[in-house]
């Protein structure tokens, strides 16, 4: 044909550009076509954003609903009395699990989100993602649509591990109940933490989404903690006073908390700060005076507001978190994750860091 090249050269990777092109515009046409259904049917419900604007939080079954008895009919009768089990009882409700009211929270950031931007995806997108069997999903929908949570997007693997599906989705956090899949998935890049129920019932906030977060290890690297954990307090004050100046590098967590200011901005510039439905908490065991400085620096030198930042000098998190009834805490030891499931809270465990070659997850 006139205009095409013979022979290769360096104009040989042009097809699988014009290919990546040519898929990429397949799949605008997708996301057309499917918007265009979307905006034909009669409903109240917003469509899903794409997975690229949207901020992908993607929850287990075992995370959004309390299934410890369907887990024990698995683990003890094996998976065909499970499917039995939850098929015989598809109509009847799944009560809430560790992660419900933070799913519940983040729909109300949505519902706010959509009445100051309707035309903008840049929200949360709840993603039901369990390697649960598809048999259970009519049971699954039912307790969803019970509850009025708007969740569309199902990635039911049947017993594979979900990992793959995590990163097509471009998964801003996973969480789930499984410790062996969030390691996976923590060290697949995403960030992801395994959930605890609090031991208390809590009444949680239903228009403020509050997040709490551990330091080191969560929001920051493990870096710090490397020379605590190795070489003990005052070679670690040494270090932090030493490098004061020098941000911190980035932690798993740390995607999320910018995640998290995005949306805190987009609130401010329409004059709600005041009233802004996301608060976020930084809760560490640092002490102020001796190692605070560092911490507060790098969220700055990143760009990064914190709401409050509590430092406790090694004092329990348990009643600083009761005060605060964030709808999660994440941390990166089980002994701080303990102490706040205790009094109530639910916490998140983040498996990462040099923490976890001192600790065994439960």
């Amino acid at each position: 044909a006139p205009g095409t090249m013979s022979g290769s050269g360096p104009e040989e990777p042009q097809p699988s550009q014009e290919a990546e092109e040519e898929r990429q515009q397949e799949a605008e046409k997708d996301w057309a076509a499917a918007k265009a259904f979307y905006d034909n049917l009669v409903t109240q419900r917003p469509r899903p954003p794409k997975p690229q604007n949207a901020i992908t939080v993607a929850v287990s079954s075992r995370a959004l609903f309390n299934l410890v008895e369907e887990q024990r009919i698995y683990e003890e009768q094996g998976v065909e009395k499970y499917v039995e089990y939850q098929q015989n009882n598809e109509n009847v409700i799944l009560k809430p699990g560790p992660a419900f009211y933070f799913v519940k929270a983040l729909e109300q950031v949505n519902a706010r989100l959509l009445e100051l931007y309707p035309d903008d995806e840049e929200r949360f997108d709840i993603v039901l993602m369990t390697n649960n069997h598809a048999q259970v999903g009519v049971r699954l929908i039912n307790s969803i649509n019970h509850y009025g949570l708007t969740i569309e997007r199902f990635c039911m693997t049947g017993g594979e591990s979900p990992i793959g599906y995590l990163t097509a989705y471009l998964t801003n956090l996973y969480l789930s109940a499984d410790s062996d899949k969030v390691q996976e998935a923590i060290e697949a890049g995403i960030a992801s933490a395994t959930m605890f129920t609090g031991n208390k019932n809590v009444v949680y906030s239903d228009t403020q989404l509050r997040v709490a977060f551990d330091g080191d290890a969560v929001i920051f690297s493990d870096e710090s903690e490397q020379i605590f954990k190795e070489q003990g307090l005052d070679r670690f004050f040494e270090h932090e006073k030493l490098h004061e100046n020098k941000p911190l590098a980035q932690g798993p967590l740390k995607g999320f908390l910018e995640d998290l200011g995005k949306l805190q901005k987009k609130f401010y510039a329409k004059n709600e700060r005041l009233n802004c439905p996301i608060r976020t908490y930084l809760v560490t065991a640092r002490s102020a005076a001796s190692s605070g400085a560092r911490v507060l620096k790098t969220l700055r030198s990143w760009g990064l507001e914190i709401d409050e930042a509590l430092f406790l000098a090694g004092a329990p998190k348990g009643p600083i978190l009761v005060k605060i009834h964030p709808h999660i805490f994440f941390d990166d030891q089980m002994f701080h994750i303990v102490g706040a499931q205790q009094l109530g809270t639910i916490a998140a465990h983040v498996p990462y860091g040099i923490a976890q070659k001192y600790q065994k997850s439960t």
